[in-house]
């Protein structure tokens, strides 16, 4: 299936569309405000399960069958959701062993959202029973442009604790191991006497007296995704049986460590996810950027969808700030340079009463006076009347993410227990988006071989197949940056075989070019200070060279390297024993950008952001406060913004696309 066929050719331009919190005839004012917004899409009946199905096997679809006729009517698309994500009263009523039940025995009940145990058997029953309806009666229905499935797996349940969610761990494990006696030893069940003899002494890693076995918690953490993968595939399988035309996604919520997504991704069509940066936050644009980059990574390259953001402010944080003037025109262009075909929203109509009453909606309380209609309206005919663009995106720089070893870096009993594997992304991160160079996330399993330089933060799991893959990279030319604390664990979490042969990190040594002798944990707010005027923190490596060569040494408590650098093979290998601070990183990433001849697009002044792509379309925003003039290489077409010869002026929250001169340009007929 070509999705982008299939989706039509325009920028999808909507939200989440909730009619049965309306009177009918709200619905006729709503399509019409949809046109005049230049909305072409919505999402239908996330939360409609009660209205669907108000008792155990009635459904009622007459009002759904209406929406769906009005929208269409009125040349509005439709991703019609399975109305899977909140089961209704009746059911957990009527069946109490659905509820999630967390670590300490507590039952969660009714009342909320997302209120069942993804392994629970009869939740998997009825959930299906209502998507086959669904596919059978809406399969045909010129509206339906894709489906979307359930709503933010892993939100707010990513694990249960109940009786019938623990055989359904055994069972995983027995499928997994096949013997007892290779759980033990995977487990390593020798320690604390907690050796197994029968299946059913299996249990969750619920509240303990102490520490929980680790490999039993990465397992569980393993079980704990696979069984929403498993709700999803569920639902994937019916929908491409009985609507094999349809597309289908589910939303993602940001980057998420509750849940495998990349693995997910892989059971649709396209790509969808859910972004909510604090627009109080200073680094509101670099959340965007890093999570519409790890959006576009989870396919490989696929453009993507962004399924919701807000309008305005949200609900859910202590304090809610709202967005400032223009920017979430700012950052929904953002997300389009990073390869997002459809900029939606949570949701269209702002609510009255619920939970989400103060979280702002593309039609607000206040109407068509407010706001943000009027951006809205803005950005959503700006939208329409953009010509067509084939997003090609190319990075040279990649940050290795592996999701089993993020579970394991971030459990109890480590040398330090507040190593963060997202506050390093970012960190890393944030050196490259200032300098404008584009970065893909990939995992240590991908071929690396079309970057020119990767970062490995601290990545303690590892089986031999990455370790070998990360060696083959660098073998062949290529230029890994490795962080402290990779590679010290098989992927069962056991110390890798051959450390006792003078190093952590066996599988990497030869390629590191370093002895890691022992791990020094630091205080917080100790500084260590470097021989080259560079400083660190957290953590230090005790290093021994076995072949590379000392870019930096500490040079107070501890001493030997800090910082290396090793010849493999035709590539270079650096191994960051400590964790830089951001201004010394930020030195270490332009000398690699130097190092590695890796420039921006576009020289532009500190703080504006440009994203090329490979026809030569630049995308430049201005998140500061400050206007600024840009000089052009030479005279570009503006699709968005203006320009004078070969000057861009950009305003605060100024936003332009620019295309070559010599770029093909056609024009879409309006919708």
């Amino acid at each position: 299936m070509n999705i982008l066929n299939t989706l039509g050719q325009h920028v999808l331009f909507g939200g989440d569309y909730n009619p049965e919190q309306w009177p009918e005839h709200i619905w006729h004012e709503d399509v019409q405000r949809m046109k005049e917004a230049g909305v072409n899409l919505v999402s239908v009946g996330i939360f409609g399960w009660a209205k669907l199905e108000p008792s155990e096997g009635q459904y009622e679809f007459d009002w759904l069958d209406r929406v769906l006729n009005l929208l269409q009517e009125h040349n509005i698309g439709v991703n019609l959701a399975t109305a899977t994500a909140s089961p209704p009263a009746w059911f957990a009523l009527k069946y109490p062993e659905s509820l999630p039940v967390t670590r300490d025995g507590v039952t969660l009940g009714f009342g909320s959202r997302q209120h069942y145990s993804p392994a629970s058997a009869v939740y998997r029953e009825k959930a299906a029973q209502l998507v086959r309806k669904l596919a059978g009666r809406y399969g045909t229905h010129p509206a339906v442009k894709m489906w979307h499935i359930n709503n933010e797996y892993g939100c707010h349940i990513w694990e249960c604790f109940s009786e019938s969610t623990a055989q359904a761990f055994r069972g995983w494990l027995q499928k997994k191991y096949q013997a007892l006696s290779e759980v033990n030893r995977v487990w390593g069940t020798a320690f604390w006497s907690q050796t197994y003899h029968q299946w059913e002494e299996i249990q969750p890693p619920r509240a303990m007296p102490g520490f929980y076995n680790p490999t039993q918690y990465l397992d569980w953490r393993r079980f704990s995704s696979d069984m929403m993968q498993e709700c999803m595939q569920l639902e994937v399988d019916i929908l491409r049986e009985v609507t094999p035309h349809i597309p289908v996604n589910t939303n993602f919520l940001s980057v998420a460590k509750n849940l495998n997504q990349r693995e997910l991704a892989k059971l649709e069509d396209i790509v969808s996810i859910d972004i909510y940066p604090d627009p109080a936050s200073e680094d509101a644009a670099l959340e965007v950027a890093i999570q519409g980059d790890w959006a576009r990574s989870m396919r490989d390259g696929q453009p993507w969808i962004l399924m919701e953001q807000a309008p305005n402010q949200v609900q859910w944080r202590h304090i809610n700030a709202i967005k400032k003037p223009g920017q979430m025109r700012l950052l929904s262009y953002q997300l389009m340079a990073r390869g997002a075909r459809g900029i939606l929203y949570f949701q269209w109509r702002q609510s009255v009463s619920g939970s989400e009453k103060y979280h702002s909606g593309m039609l607000p309380h206040t109407g068509v006076k407010s706001r943000t209609w009027q951006e809205i309206k803005q950005l959503g005919q700006e939208l329409k009347g953009l010509p067509l663009l084939s997003y090609q995106h190319t990075a040279e720089v990649a940050i290795i993410v592996d999701w089993d070893s993020w579970q394991a870096l971030e459990q109890e009993s480590h040398p330090h227990v507040q190593l963060r594997l997202m506050q390093q992304v970012q960190q890393i991160y944030r050196t490259l988006h200032r300098r404008n160079i584009a970065v893909d996330f990939t995992t240590s399993h991908h071929d690396l071989s079309k970057y020119r330089l990767v970062y490995l933060p601290s990545t303690p799991l590892m089986d031999q197949a990455s370790a070998g893959n990360l060696k083959n990279y660098v073998r062949q030319g290529g230029c890994l940056v490795s962080a402290f604390f990779s590679g010290i664990t098989d992927e069962h979490d056991h110390i890798q075989q051959g450390t006792d042969q003078g190093s952590y990190s066996p599988g990497l040594k030869e390629l590191l070019g370093v002895n890691i002798l022992e791990f020094a944990p630091q205080q917080d707010g100790t500084v260590l200070q470097l021989s080259n005027g560079w400083e660190g923190s957290m953590w230090a490596d005790v290093l021994e060279l076995n072949g590379a060569t000392a870019l930096a040494t500490y040079q107070r408590e501890i001493s030997g390297p800090a910082i290396t650098c090793n010849l493999y093979g035709e590539g270079q290998a650096y191994h960051m024993g400590t964790q830089l601070t951001s201004q010394s990183l930020q030195v270490f990433t332009d000398l690699l950008l130097e190092n590695r001849n890796l420039k921006a697009p576009l020289d532009v002044p500190e703080g504006i952001e440009v994203v090329r792509w490979q026809d030569g379309t630049l995308f430049l925003t201005n998140p500061t406060d400050a206007p600024c003039s840009i000089s052009l290489p030479s005279a570009m077409t503006a699709l968005v913004g203006t320009t004078e010869g070969h000057t861009l002026q950009l305003a605060p929250m100024g936003v332009a696309v620019l295309q070559p001169q010599s770029h093909p340009t056609e024009v879409l007929t309006p919708q």
